[in-house]
């Protein structure tokens, strides 16, 4: 039974034995941006398709982050004291990360539900679904979305920024009681919990909580319950090559929809406005508009540029 109470924060008991683990988790997560490297490299891709990169390189950065993350074993374990531990993904199991003994994989300190997010998606907000049900969720565990782009902006390397980093338990909680108390329903705002008690299930365990009636399948949105809203708009201000990430994503917009003639000249002189409003160096405002000319040459091809 959900409570109609708001749900609070349960962090770690500062007294458990891996506390002081948990904390400097915590500082690696924030630390994998400066330090994450891919060898992955995209050039010449369609404007059509950019909005669907989360869904080809998603994994692979997924993955790129858990490898960091090892990498930084000095900060997280800098005694030496868990030398049988490193992090491992999952995906087929929940959480996807798991820092766990190498010879008893059942021994696991914490999870990390990690999400990758495009920054140039089409959508404003993370699409992706979380749907755990709490109980599954340690308290140690937690939900982690990275913002993601390309290092110049339309093609180069991924490249990380700040995440979000949120107890998973307290996001499982926080999207049950959004969906029973604050989101209007035309039918039943029920939800149907799992059965699952315990943190670390097996792979066959159906740890999913489910609405009893979802006909648009928003049920586990996390982004649309509003808990990360401040983090959304601050990512969607980070400057790539001099302008906003939500000024590029809507600028986009425009080579995957029924953009005519005219739709383009308008999306190039908001851009322009956009240019000349930002207080960027003249060799920014070169990259944008290398990045501008590619688009409307190469990457929308149907027609020459109206300019």
């Amino acid at each position: 039974m959900i409570s109609k109470s708001p749900p609070v924060r349960r962090p770690p008991d500062p007294a458990w034995e891996h506390y002081t683990l948990y904390e400097r988790v915590r500082e690696a997560i924030f630390a994998v941006p400066s330090n994450f490297r891919s060898n992955v490299v995209i050039r010449g891709i369609q404007a059509t398709d950019l909005f669907n990169l989360n869904a080809l390189l998603g994994a692979a950065i997924e993955e790129g982050v858990v490898d960091t993350l090892n990498s930084l074993r000095q900060l997280w374990d800098s005694g030496e004291r868990y030398a049988m531990y490193s992090f491992v993904r999952q995906p087929q199991t929940f959480p996807d990360v798991r820092l766990q003994n190498a010879a008893d994989p059942s021994d696991v300190l914490l999870g990390i539900e990690l999400k990758g997010w495009y920054l140039l998606a089409k959508e404003k907000e993370p699409s992706f679904r979380f749907l755990a049900t709490p109980a599954a969720c340690g308290h140690p565990d937690l939900f982690v979305v990275y913002p993601w782009c390309l290092s110049e902006v339309i093609s180069g390397v991924p490249q990380l920024t700040v995440p979000y980093v949120e107890l998973a338990r307290y996001v499982a909680e926080y999207r049950n009681h959004h969906w029973e108390f604050a989101m209007r329903h035309k039918k039943s705002a029920g939800i149907i919990l799992s059965s699952v008690d315990h943190p670390y299930p097996m792979k066959t365990d159906e740890i999913s909580d489910k609405a009893e009636e979802d006909a648009g399948r928003n049920f586990g949105r996390i982004a649309r319950t509003g808990i990360m809203d401040n983090f959304t708009d601050r990512a969607g201000n980070r400057l790539l090559s001099g302008i906003e990430a939500r000024h590029w994503r809507s600028f986009l917009k425009i080579f995957t929809e029924t953009a005519n003639e005219a739709h383009i000249e308008a999306a190039l002189a908001r851009l322009e406005e956009q240019v000349e409003r930002a207080p960027i160096r003249q060799q920014e405002i070169d990259n944008v508009r290398e990045v501008v000319d590619t688009l409307v040459h190469t990457l929308w091809p149907r027609q020459d540029t109206p300019r």
